[in-house]
């Protein structure tokens, strides 16, 4: 059967016209945010003003941002009025997550570890598999604005002194401990130490909406992934979003079959992040697995994280050639 049609199809490709009249609109609409957003009082303002300040104390202070969303009301309703002029057009908001499962969204203002989300779960007839709970190192606040009779599930992990300077290690991670769902509430607002509370939402019969503030520093705590009904660690990563943008980019690398980036991959080797070390690792094996043995040697002898140590030397064992069985073997071997 041919494919459904799709409302790209009808792009005005050969109106130019009509073509640069959207992207002035958009250009129009994006200047005059910015300029609202920069200006004393703007979001950004206000943001900029916390760039220096503990994650605490900037929830704190722009926590009004979420509380009293009537500034996003107009904002939405300039976007809707670019779309009604024209639906081609596409507001300048960025989307993020909304793929395998997750919440999607609008990332409404970011800077530096400050990032503001409009976050939607939509209704699902057939809701999705419980999702893992995950643990970001820094801090949040989560205003709802339309509960749509979803049901909140609370996470929390013990975090040692020990890990949050750089000695977290997978076999001595606390468990996950899940509290009893409990109706969510339209106009409630949470806090989480995300480092260690967390949240997964049950969904209602209707859609969910909230603003989510983060405060992400650099921390040498990895992103963990929970499992919520056994309270078993399941994965961990990088947590600095350099390091994850770089591992991204790593792991495109390799699925395009680029061996002549190798060269990329071993410098994010010695990367401060030892999650982000190993997935560069990890990937370079993939991709070149005999430009991937002298360094998977050196870590194998001389990474600072015990769990990556291990995890090369069980690696570097599986790419050394088999023992040679005598010397019939060794003729066959220097033939072949």
């Amino acid at each position: 059967m041919p494919a459904s049609p799709s409302r790209h199809d009808h792009f005005p490709r050969a109106d130019p016209t009509r073509r640069t009249a959207i992207r002035d609109a958009v250009s129009a609409l994006d200047a005059a945010w910015t300029a609202a957003d920069t200006a004393p009082g703007g979001l950004l303002t206000a943001i900029d003003a916390q760039a220096d300040a503990s994650p605490d104390a900037a929830i704190a202070a722009l926590l009004p941002w979420l509380t009293d969303p009537s500034w996003l009301r107009d904002r939405l309703d300039s976007a809707l009025a670019l779309l009604r002029t024209d639906p081609f057009a596409r507001p300048p908001l960025r989307p993020v997550g909304g793929a395998d499962g997750a919440p999607g969204g609008l990332v409404l203002a970011e800077r530096g570890a400050i990032r503001l989300t409009l976050r939607l779960w939509p209704f699902e007839a057939h809701p999705p598999a419980p999702a893992p709970a995950i643990f970001v190192p820094g801090r949040a606040a989560l205003h709802i604005l339309a509960s749509g009779g979803a049901q909140l599930c609370q996470h929390q992990v013990a975090v040692t002194p020990a890990e949050e300077t750089g000695a977290f290690t997978a076999r001595a991670a606390a468990p996950c401990h899940s509290a009893p769902p409990r109706p969510l509430h339209t106009g409630e607002t949470l806090h989480l130490d995300t480092a260690r509370q967390s949240i997964t939402l049950i969904p209602g019969q209707h859609d969910t909406l909230l603003l989510e503030l983060t405060v992400q520093p650099p921390s040498p705590l990895p992103i963990r992934s929970d499992d919520p009904a056994t309270g078993q660690l399941l994965h961990v990563s990088a947590s600095r979003r350099d390091s994850s943008f770089r591992a991204m980019a790593l792991t495109l690398l390799r699925h395009l079959g680029r061996p002549d980036a190798a060269p990329l991959f071993i410098a994010e080797t010695h990367s401060t992040d030892f999650a982000a070390r190993w997935h560069a690792m990890r990937e370079l094996i993939a991709l070149a697995p005999a430009a991937a043995h002298a360094p998977l040697a050196a870590m194998a002898a001389d990474d600072p994280h015990p769990e990556v140590r291990a995890a090369a030397k069980a690696t570097l064992a599986l790419l050394q050639p088999p023992p040679l069985q005598g010397r019939g073997s060794e003729t066959c071997e220097l033939v072949r």
